[in-house]
């Protein structure tokens, strides 16, 4: 007998797990199936962000600066240490009880809320009365019912043509996270999120690190004027970068300790090279998981990508199937999924869903950080769009200053004539929280006047929030 539900949702991770609780939370009943195993074959909801993403790789990020701060600026505050080392396996180590600690904290949430967990591979069998039958393959299989359907299965690597991963020398962001021992040598196809933070944790460790980019210049989707600033920064910190990368042939040698991968490209100006590195971290974006959900068996509909297609909703082609995150359009990030997973159960529920795409904050966790909400510079030009910039340095924030960390800036682009908060871009330390003020006024539509006229406290970063809205009316107050 299959077991009826309200609502199955299919993959635990931001978007699936977030949706299955608030649909519990309205009242349906629910099951979340899961498919993510821990290494002694236990479930491990939490999806590529907890387990391969978004908490691991700021585990190793926390680990990597402590070291680097340890290393290199320590000494400015009177501490001297000798004979700094860097134990690897504990810092693996530490990474893997931070993501367990998720783990367990996302099955305790769903217990809680009376939702009920399946381990294993959901897919579609067929449409049922009374909605759609789902399967489930794991250690014993079952057969469930369910009125809708929300699809969260997420997405994977995309694999560079040629070079396919094997997790030891030729890496995605898994095996990025899993380096055994700091490589001498490191390579990094692709600087978008994933390249430049990986790079970052095993440039601070003492990897020599060359990052390759296809694109012709750096951070594209960013405000140029932080892209610059990024650059700058990171190239100081001795990050190597190569733009208009075409990269023509990948090999591995023989196995071994000393195997090299070699990596034949012709750089911007037509010039053949080739990178020989211990390892190869490829970061050139994402395809969504639709193989194995078995679309075809009840028509949902998938588009070129292999992403399924929906509407503003997150409505599919089918009557009460519903999808969201990684898996539909727009940008691939967990606090995306998670929004249009609470928005779907709502939406279910008979309430109205809200997501707004141009209020989604894009972060880097770097040093500097990175982090932006709305429309860039080019994008306003581009548009046509009258607008009025405000910039703000932390080099003449005092609380930056006290932190040791004055790199980079906070802007401000606010309407003309309305002035109305069109965009905020923030390189620096903290950007990731500041930019939360950001969002918070885009939502509410305040203007760059209501953020200067609020009080911030000092000594603070977000002081230099404060200013730079103050500096689109150009009356800055420090500096």
């Amino acid at each position: 007998m299959s077991k009826s539900f309200d609502v199955i949702v299919i993959g635990g991770g931001p978007g699936g797990y977030i949706a299955a609780i608030r649909a519990a939370q309205l009242g349906f009943n629910v099951a979340c199936i899961d498919e993510w195993k821990n290494d002694k074959g236990g479930p491990a909801p939490g999806g590529t962000c907890t387990n391969v993403g978004c908490i691991p790789s700021k585990a190793l990020l926390q680990s990597s600066e402590h070291f680097d701060h340890a290393a290199h600026h320590f000494g400015d505050h009177g501490i001297t240490l000798s004979n700094l080392k860097m134990d690897v396996a504990q810092m693996i180590g530490r990474k893997n009880t931070v993501v367990k600690q998720n783990n367990d904290g996302i099955l305790y949430l769903l217990k809680k809320n009376k939702v009920a967990f399946f381990h294993g591979r959901g897919s579609f069998a067929k449409a049922a009365e009374g909605g759609y039958e789902i399967k489930v393959a794991g250690a014993a299989d079952e057969s469930l019912v369910g009125k809708h359907v929300i699809v969260a299965t997420g997405s994977s690597a995309r694999r560079l043509p040629g070079a396919a991963f094997d997790e030891d020398r030729i890496l995605s962001n898994d095996g990025a996270l899993r380096i055994p021992a700091v490589p001498k040598t490191l390579g990094v196809v692709g600087s978008g999120v994933i390249g430049l933070e990986m790079g970052s944790v095993w440039r601070r460790l003492g990897a020599d690190v060359t990052i390759l980019e296809a694109l012709p210049n750096f951070l594209g989707a960013a405000d140029e004027g932080v892209a610059k600033e990024a650059l700058k920064a990171f190239t100081k910190q001795g990050l190597k970068f190569e733009f208009g990368v075409k990269i023509s042939e990948v090999n591995v040698g023989k196995k071994g300790r000393d195997a090299q991968v070699r990596v034949a490209y012709a750089n911007a100006k037509g010039e053949a090279l080739t990178l020989e590195v211990e390892r190869l971290i490829v970061s050139i974006g994402r395809v969504p998981n639709t193989n194995g959900l078995n679309a075809e068996a009840v028509g949902l509909k998938l588009d070129e990508r292999g992403a399924i297609v929906v509407d503003g909703d997150c409505k599919t082609n089918l009557t009460n199937v519903w999808a969201v995150g990684d898996v539909v359009r727009g940008p691939m990030l967990a606090h995306k999924a998670e929004e249009e997973g609470v928005a779907v159960a709502e939406r279910i529920a008979g309430q109205h869903g809200h997501v707004n795409f141009n209020t989604i904050p894009w972060v880097i966790y770097t040093s500097p950080e990175i982090a932006w909400v709305g429309r860039t510079e080019q994008q306003l030009k581009a548009e046509g769009v009258a607008y009025k910039a405000g910039q703000f340095p932390f080099m003449a924030n005092g609380r930056a200053r006290a932190l040791g960390d004055t790199t980079g800036f906070v802007k401000f682009l606010a309407d003309a004539k309305t002035d109305e908060i069109l965009g905020v871009h923030i390189v620096g330390p903290l950007a990731s929280e500041l930019i939360a003020e950001a969002v918070v006024a885009m939502e509410f539509k305040a203007s760059a006047e209501d953020i200067a006229r609020i009080c911030h406290a000092h000594p603070s970063l977000s002081e230099a929030t404060k200013e730079a809205a103050l500096a689109v009316d150009k009356r800055t107050l420090n500096f």
